[in-house]
């Protein structure tokens, strides 16, 4: 049996500080151009060169205002603060290459199932099925606040309208129309049959959709499903719907817990293990040599601003960083942020209680990730150590600086792993999907809940119009 082969994503936003804080000052960082299309198709060229299976895009839609009570450290460090909409470069990526793929992030809870169904088949349509969604229900109080509620709602109550949302655009893509329902007919004048397109008549507790998708089928129908729940919640609705679930663990040996249970939990639905791939967050910083790739670290560490630290840290968590001491030890709160990214400080190293001078001077470069440091085989058989503890398919890579971190990963961590036959040397298949899983996969696995949709519905238009 050969060695399983890596799936490499790169991990950006639409913003300046994204994972690691600070080093938008550095000389070579251009991550405040965040803004400039370029920018954008500059990175996807150089991520398909470097074969990667996909870009995926972090999105927020609040501020990071729980340091000090206020976002002022947050705009400070462009904490996520000023971030742009991350559907709107992908088109203009997808123009550029042929065959890498575009992780989208959309947040359930702050949006409508009919028109997003509408958004993401648009996408794939234009890039030709490679798109996938990373479904999240949002995690900061400030985006209810903005959005028209008095507090966000809780977190299992944001799972369960995320299970409703996803049904809806499941039955949207999947059953409203049949794979024939566009003749294009010119002859008989017949673009589309309307017998062949059923509306869903959906009325649950959050969303009511009675009519059928206004978009035709896209090449994957439903977008590969992304995920990154990892609070007991988290993980079983990643094992229910998510086809590359990510994780962020502090080191190998945490994510093989996490993987096993995620894969347990899908299994106990009736998919299969390897249905879900499974990626962990890392950042790596890595030059010619372990030399040159530790002084870079060091120069980057520099660079690091711990407000601006604490103010990612203060929206990941929940918590006010700045009323404890610097040296009070923390423990894992139960609240409703990110559950996860607490419950990993506090279990990261059990040789040492975490303190905020600890995420200050640990967390500044990497964000939620660890970092690995080295030239190329020493990073390869790090990469290859978490595969196989961790029992990973991939990874998510951070930056440090963009896109200096993505074009040394590139230049000299890639041509290692292809060395060793880790990483691809050419793409298979046309879709997203098909990256993953291999050729011939272009629709979800007939286990995946979107799957039960598949010819479930037989009203018509007409029987739509007669009920009105």
């Amino acid at each position: 049996m050969g060695k399983k082969r890596i799936i490499l994503n790169a991990f950006d936003m639409t913003t300046t500080t994204h994972q690691t804080s600070g080093t938008w000052r550095h000389p070579d960082s251009q991550a405040h151009r965040y803004k400039d299309l370029e920018y954008w198709t500059d990175l996807a060229k150089t991520l398909e060169r470097g074969r990667f299976d996909s870009i995926f895009i972090a999105d927020v839609l609040g501020t990071y205002d729980v340091f000090r009570d206020s976002a002022a450290a947050a705009l400070r460090d462009a904490a996520q603060t000023p971030v742009n909409d991350p559907f709107l470069q992908v088109p203009a990526m997808a123009a550029v290459t042929e065959h890498l793929g575009f992780g989208v992030t959309a947040a359930v809870t702050y949006d409508q199932p009919f028109p997003f169904a509408r958004r993401i088949a648009t996408l794939d349509h234009l890039t030709k099925g490679r798109v996938a969604w990373n479904v999240v229900t949002s995690y900061l109080n400030s985006a209810a606040l903005n959005h028209g509620f008095t507090k966000q709602l809780g977190h299992d109550e944001r799972y369960e309208l995320a299970e409703e949302f996803l049904d809806v655009v499941y039955k949207l893509l999947e059953g409203s129309w049949d794979d024939d329902a566009v003749a294009f007919d010119a002859e008989r004048g017949v673009f589309t049959d309307p017998e062949k397109v059923h509306p869903i008549h959906h009325e649950g507790k959050y969303f009511s959709v009675p009519g059928f998708a206004i978009t035709e089928p896209s090449p994957q129908r439903t977008p590969v499903i992304f995920q990154a729940g990892a609070s007991t919640r988290g993980r079983r609705f990643a094992a229910s719907h998510g086809e590359g679930v990510f994780i962020s663990p502090a080191n190998p040996e945490g994510a093989r817990v996490i993987t096993d249970d995620i894969r347990d939990l899908a299994e106990a639905q009736g998919r299969k293990r390897d249905d879900v791939k499974v990626f962990a967050l890392v950042t790596v910083i890595t030059d010619e040599t372990d030399e040159k790739a530790q002084a870079k670290f060091e120069e980057y560490l520099r660079y690091a601003n711990p407000e601006g630290v604490l103010a990612l840290y203060g929206g990941w968590t929940g918590i006010d960083y700045s009323k404890f001491d610097l040296d009070e030890p923390l423990e894992a709160v139960d609240n409703d942020s990110l559950r996860s990214v607490l419950a990993s400080l506090t279990s990261a190293d059990n040789s040492i209680q975490w303190t905020v001078r600890d995420i200050v001077e640990r967390r500044g470069i990497g964000g939620m990730g660890p970092v690995i440091v080295g030239g190329p085989e020493t990073v390869a058989d790090e990469l290859e150590r978490w595969i196989e503890v961790g029992d990973l398919d991939g990874f998510n890579f951070a930056y440090a600086i963009t896109p200096g971190t993505f074009e040394d990963l590139v230049d000299y961590v890639v041509p290692e792993l292809q060395r060793r036959g880790r990483a691809q040397t050419e793409y298979s298949g046309t879709t997203l999907r098909e990256s993953l899983y291999g050729e011939g996969t272009t629709r979800v696995f007939e286990s995946h809940p979107a799957a039960q949709y598949r010819g479930a519905f037989s009203a018509t238009v007409s029987d739509l119009e007669h009920a009105r």
